[in-house]
């Protein structure tokens, strides 16, 4: 029989969408444990090491602009988590200059954003988002120059007292590492990703000393809902080797002092409960101030450059008062408790307080105060474009409500078993792992500054309120909820699409096609299938009408131009082993083997064998378009 005209549902798809289909194909074919095992482990490495030497020199530079600037220039004096130090302070501190103090980070800034702006903008701000952002939407591929200005700008910003952390602007300098590694080996679009991740773990692993927490970090932060499982073991490989690269030339130490343990105390679960209820207030509290400033410095009708000068004048003017007051009643002028800088000291004193540190409730009311502040410094510095990190100031603003919570639940109740230093850590991942929905990694970072296990189950609880409770804020504005919403997962989604539909619900029923049987001679095969107007593949069956091959349009093509070829030819000459595949197959295997035997379309026969129809490349060439209909911008 034969068919009158092709339907336009028919029709053959674009190339372009051909093109898309036959390379989803076949990046299936090869597994990823091959890649990992392989070329993209080794890869790693060398991202690791090279993120662990890069992320060693930010380290030291900080330190030293800091040393300079903010200590020699002004008399600040910071104060310091247990290991922290790297330079060795005087042992008579310059005097203290607050009218100083009032313009420096306005002027490390002010030259921060100038370079940036003119050379990197995606430098500017804490790195995070930037990473996450190249890794959706540009295949990984961060501009070569990134790595070197990020370093810059950022140990300009921090040095001179910019609020904030160094390990945001190590992730984006690590990433920017790992891409470029990428992109000089000239790797395919998903190992450049992997690499981009591997790269930010190691930045992250170098100066946070936490190479688990660290790995688990980077696969995780990219989504909301979801984690980069591919990329784990290279983000674990390069962390380890960049956290080895960076204790080679600091040491092997935490970066908090803690208590040797932290007992495990069943009682006091509901107290780590409460705390995660108030931690997510203060979470909350801190995204409205940073976005307020934002939205604010975005009105400013300046030029941008200047942006993060006006916010390092702002904090100037706030923290520069305070300071004066607080640093005298300590004993200590310029002594700012952890207001400038990463302020990773006022969340050691959480931990594990000071001989210094005021007791009682006095103690209580100055953590409450100084997180207050924290989060304004931190919203003027990074909400105004200042390339400083969200990071330490998320675990730092925790820590300090974390251990002010701490310190009033052991003197209302009256238990010496409670130990601020336990809620302070508790609250530093519960801050941060809420906010920027990394529940995982926080959890094991934390377990690791710790140095032990013995506050996974009230970090677990802990972390899971805030995960449910912060459910609609999101630190990071690149953040998608799951690999579906994100671009660089577009094939993949593809995948899941054709594994889930079967051909028996795409497959067009009676639609009369031309058969012929073994005997047919090849000059009726020709004329056939030259009226029909939409069939590539004729099948051709036995006497007892069972299908034994098929002739495809290519071959009767060749015979039409060679009219003497076939003169004595029948079907059975011309047909070659039949392809088909069942109703209860998935539309993937489908488009598998039309793309391996090279046809335009497939015979679908049912459990039996009968023929029940034919699936064309445009069905499923249509599957494909509805399911990225959704994902496509409006």
């Amino acid at each position: 029989m034969v068919e009158e005209t092709r339907p336009a549902s028919v029709r053959r798809p674009a190339f372009s969408r051909l093109t898309v289909l036959r390379r989803l194909v076949e990046s299936t074919r090869a597994p990823i444990e091959l890649q990992i095992l392989g070329r993209t482990l080794l890869r790693a490495a060398l991202v690791g090491a090279a993120a662990g030497l890069v992320g060693s020199l930010f380290y030291a530079g900080v330190e030293a602009v800091q040393h300079i600037c903010l200590e020699g220039w002004t008399g600040y004096v910071p104060l310091r988590a247990g290991g922290e130090q790297l330079l060795q302070e005087s042992s008579k501190p310059p005097p203290f200059r607050p009218w100083l103090l009032l313009i420096v980070p306005a002027l490390g800034a002010l030259a921060a954003g100038a370079i940036s702006v003119w050379i990197a903008p995606e430098t500017r701000g804490g790195g995070a988002d930037s990473i996450i952002e190249a890794f959706h939407q540009h295949n990984g591929v961060v501009r070569k120059r990134v790595a070197f200005v990020k370093a810059l700008v950022s140990a300009l910003t921090l040095g001179s007292g910019g609020s904030g952390g160094r390990e945001g602007p190590t992730m984006q300098m690590g990433g920017a590492v790992g891409s470029l590694v990428g992109q000089v080996l000239r790797v395919t679009d998903r190992e450049r990703r992997i690499l981009l991740v591997a790269g930010t773990a190691a930045g992250m692993a170098a100066v946070f000393r936490t190479p688990l927490g660290a790995a688990l970090l980077a696969v995780e932060i990219l989504h909301r809902d979801d984690f980069e499982a591919d990329a784990l073991v290279p983000s674990v490989l390069a962390s380890v080797v960049s956290y080895s690269v960076f204790i080679a030339f600091f040491g092997e130490q935490t970066l908090f002092a803690h208590a040797p343990t932290y007992p495990f105390i069943p009682a006091h679960l509901p107290l780590y409960a409460l705390l995660a209820v108030g931690i997510t207030l203060v979470a909350s509290a801190f995204l409205s101030a940073l976005r307020a400033v934002q939205r604010t410095t975005r009105r400013l009708p300046l030029p941008a450059w200047c942006k993060p000068g006006v916010g390092g004048l702002a904090l100037g003017l706030f923290a520069t008062p305070i300071i004066y007051v607080i640093g005298p009643r300590l004993g200590q002028p310029g002594q700012g408790l952890g207001i400038l800088g990463g302020g990773y000291g006022a969340a050691q004193i959480a931990i594990t307080g000071a001989d210094w540190f005021p007791l009682g409730w006095r103690g209580v009311e100055l953590l409450a105060l100084l997180g207050g502040v924290k989060i304004l410094a931190t919203s003027l510095t990074v909400g105004s474009g200042g390339s400083a990190g969200d990071f330490g100031p998320s675990l730092v603003i925790g820590g300090i409500f974390g251990g002010a919570f701490g310190r009033a639940a052991q003197m209302l109740l009256h238990d010496p078993r409670i130990d601020p230093g336990a809620f302070a850590l508790v609250g530093m991942a519960t801050f941060y792992g809420g906010l920027a929905h990394v529940p995982i990694a926080a959890l094991v970072m934390t377990c690791e500054l710790a140095g032990s296990y013995d506050l996974l189950v009230p970090l677990m609880l802990a972390e899971g309120i805030a995960f449910v409770a912060l459910r609609n804020r999101a630190l990071y504005e690149a953040q998608v909820p799951t690999k579906r919403d994100s671009p660089a997962h577009r094939e993949d989604l593809i995948f899941d699409v054709l594994t889930g539909v079967r051909v028996g619900d795409v497959v067009v029923h009676d639609r009369a096609y031309a058969s012929f049987e073994t005997r047919t001679p090849a000059r009726v095969v020709i004329e056939r299938a030259a009226a029909t107007a939409w069939q590539d593949v004729f099948p051709v069956l036995d006497a007892q009408g069972k299908l034994v091959g098929i002739v495809i349009s290519d071959v009767l093509r060749t015979m039409a131009a060679n009219p003497d070829l076939g003169a004595l030819a029948i079907a059975d000459d011309l047909m070659v082993p039949p392809v088909t595949v069942r109703e209860s197959d998935d539309l993937q295997k489908a488009l598998r083997a039309i793309l391996e035997h090279g046809l335009r379309e497939i015979l679908v026969v049912d459990d039996q064998g009968r023929i029940v129809g034919f699936l064309d490349e445009a069905e499923i060439t249509r599957v494909y378009q509805d399911a990225t209909a959704s994902q496509r911008p409006e």
